[in-house]
């Protein structure tokens, strides 16, 4: 499909769901990309941590797309790049905090000289093909947040990216009333909105306030404090930065990716007053009332610092009446890693504060009241909710004519959506889906692999070896192993009854090689079914003795 005289949009990720987020805009032959981002697996992809998009549908048509274009640095919609923006070949644009986190990533996989990376200025722009660009800055919890004001022969777009409404910004200047209300005078065909904080009936506060929340929460505290927030939080690094000056605390960080944000911030211009830190062991040899750490973790990752520590598997050592602070939100999905660490840190006596108990959080994404604020600023003829649930996006759009936006369009990863000319429609579906990064190798997320793996983790797995002669007949007993079976202490007795139905089942029919294997995985299989309920995958060695 080549876009024609018109403007279409197409999600490849990010609609329908929270994270992973790619949409494509086409129009007069080509295709530009906005956001490259990945999403974290859950328990159904078993042995994998991270999920991409699949881009099949552009990778057909690479030499259509001009180019990808950043809003800002959060994964979801920079940390597909190391992994898939190489095959697509074409440049990136990303302003200087974003580019330097690209750059890392880029660096760490060898890619720097294969992929080309342009740094545009705050606020600049660019032109690629029939479509021009120009970075907006808006207010969210990592620095150079952008909106895309994007020129083209049907119309104007504004799409937000990730966004909020901050009256005390601490790092960056975000777009003003005024600036943004000119853009609207000037006509937009299309907002392109954010739509994570919908149900949120409050604005999502201002990182002003988390700093009086937090300053209240440790200057009360007796023992050592942690706090653990996103890291990508730079704004909550300053904040934390200055809690730990006003405080008398020495501040520690734990965690790589803490360590990766703080040197990326501080070369593109931020976090220039934060201060110096001690290394883990100096801390521990600290008063406790003068230390502050500053840790991953706080979504409960089995590998990063906090689950460390409160596990006692870390170099800094949490003890009782010391104080962790959750500075984050918990994300859906992750109550029973987080309930985990918490529940250890609290065997230990150890104090916890959450967003529940104090003002030590705020989102990074609009409520209620920010989008009806953006609604009355940019007024636009179409409404496209994104970066969302199906429930979100619904809602938004809502919400949206409820405001007086007069066309609001709910789509889905994979909807062809024509924005003009007329009136915006629905105009085809086009294939979607996921990968997995399996250690090294990206899969297909319903492929053979992954399917294999959820059945040897739901059923078990039962291996059958059998040595046969020059006339096929059985030579000894047949072997076997299992791995996931739930036969326990009845297992000498299981094997052998199913060592004695794959023997028999060797014996009836074809001595055809194929033919007589599924006999014994079938026979084997149903031993197992009849012994435990399960149905467990069954492998087949015939050995020619």
């Amino acid at each position: 499909m080549t876009p024609g005289n018109e403007l279409l949009f197409l999600a490849l990720g990010g609609s329908g769901e929270i994270g992973m987020n790619v949409n494509l805009y086409g129009s007069q032959g080509k295709w530009v990309m906005v956001d490259l981002g990945l999403t974290f697996a859950d328990p159904a992809y078993p042995g994998v941590e991270l999920v991409l998009p699949d881009l099949s549908f552009i990778e057909e048509r690479r030499d259509d797309l001009l180019g990808i274009v950043l809003t800002h640095g959060h994964e979801d919609h920079i940390g597909a790049i190391p992994y898939l923006a190489a095959d697509l070949g074409v440049p990136l644009y990303a302003t200087p905090f974003t580019a330097g986190l690209i750059r890392q990533k880029l660096d760490e996989e060898g890619l720097s000289e294969e992929v080309e990376l342009n740094v545009i200025d705050n606020e600049g722009s660019f032109a690629l093909g029939p479509f021009g660009f120009r970075y907006m800055p808006l207010a969210h919890s990592i620095p150079e947040g952008n909106a895309l004001l994007i020129e083209t022969p049907y119309g104007r777009v504004f799409h937000t990216g990730d966004w909020k409404l901050d009256e005390q910004p601490l790092l960056g200047t975000p777009s003003t009333p005024e600036e943004l209300t000119a853009i609207g005078d000037q006509g937009v065909l299309a907002l392109v909105c954010d739509s994570t904080n919908v149900f949120n009936p409050q604005a999502s506060g201002s990182e002003g306030d988390v700093r009086e929340g937090l300053l209240q929460t440790i200057a009360g505290a007796k023992g050592r404090v942690l706090v653990t927030t996103f890291a990508s939080n730079a704004a909550r690094l300053q904040t934390l930065g200055e809690v730990a000056h006003a405080t008398g605390r020495k501040l520690c960080v734990a965690g790589r990716s803490l360590d990766r944000i703080i040197s990326t911030a501080k070369a593109a211009g931020y976090l220039k007053d934060f201060p110096p830190t001690v290394d883990w062991d100096d801390v521990m040899d600290l008063p406790r009332s003068e230390v502050m750490i500053i840790a991953t973790g706080g979504q409960g990752e089995a590998r990063a610092a906090l689950a460390r520590i409160a596990f006692g598997m870390h170099p800094i050592k949490l003890d009782e009446g010391d104080l962790v602070v959750f500075s984050s939100k918990q994300i859906p999905g992750n109550e029973i890693a987080i309930g985990r660490i918490q529940n250890e840190l609290a065997t230990r006596g150890i104090l916890m504060v959450t967003d529940k108990q104090a003002d030590v959080h705020v989102s990074g994404h609009p409520g209620r009241p920010e989008l009806e604020a953006m609604y009355r600023w940019i007024r636009p003829q179409i409404l496209l909710p994104v970066h969302g649930e199906r429930r979100h996006m619904a809602e938004q759009a809502r919400l949206g004519l409820a405001t007086g936006v007069p066309h609001a369009v709910v789509q889905s990863n994979g909807d062809l959506l024509r924005l003009a000319p007329g009136a915006p429609a629905i105009i085809g579906k086009e294939g979607v889906g996921r990968l997995v990064l399996d250690g090294d190798v990206i899969l297909p997320a319903d492929g053979a692999t992954m399917n294999e793996r959820r059945r040897v983790a739901l059923h078990g797995q039962i291996s059958v070896a059998l040595a046969l002669d020059g006339k096929g007949r059985l030579v000894g007993c047949p072997t076997l192993r299992t791995q996931g079976v739930p036969v326990e202490e009845d297992k000498a007795a299981f094997l052998e009854e199913a060592a004695g139905e794959a023997a028999e089942a060797l014996n009836k029919g074809s001595k055809d090689q194929e033919a007589l294997r599924e006999r014994v995985r079938l026979a084997v299989r149903r031993t197992a079914t009849r012994w435990t309920g399960k149905k467990p995958v069954v492998d087949v060695l015939l050995i020619q003795a």
